[in-house]
């Protein structure tokens, strides 16, 4: 039998490597997000930790520059948690890009491999009709030997 060669092979192989690499940049985006929402969680527990502090503040003896620089620390806090949400924004955004572009690239891929099987299934059709002939050819000169002798007998 012959060797099947699909002739669109290294586009196939591109395929897979621009799927790898979109699975990378995926999971790169992914990571970012993660660290982003981390960076955002201990801003959180940062503010919750000056939001104590002014409790026990105001619970003690009244020391108005602590509680105005307790004040402006959480307020600070609070900026910087809205500066966090804007990035984690962006980095879910990116995410999304990425997903998507993932998602275009396997679906390109698995249309390539469709390509590919249907190819294989079109050469072995080929290679069974070829060996389906040969028999035949072979069997009716067989067959014709057959007849050549039994009548010379």
């Amino acid at each position: 039998m012959a060797k099947f060669i699909y002739r669109m092979q290294n586009i196939l192989n591109i395929k897979y490597k621009l799927e790898d690499q979109a699975k990378n940049e995926f999971m790169l985006a992914n990571r970012i997000l993660q660290e982003e929402e981390e960076k955002k969680e201990k801003l959180l527990i940062r503010k919750a930790s000056y939001q104590q502090e002014a409790k026990e503040l105001l619970a003690k003896r009244l020391d108005v520059f602590r509680i105005r620089e307790n004040k402006e620390a959480i307020l600070r806090m609070e900026e910087y948690i809205r500066e966090q949400d804007i990035v984690i924004q962006r980095a879910k955004e990116e995410v999304e890009e990425k997903a998507a572009a993932l998602a275009a690239l396997r679906q390109e891929r698995k249309a390539q491999e469709k390509l590919k099987e249907k190819a294989f299934d079109s050469f072995i059709r080929e290679e069974n009709a070829k060996e389906s002939k040969e028999i035949d050819e072979l069997v009716s000169f067989t067959y014709g030997k057959k007849q050549k002798l039994n009548s010379r007998g």
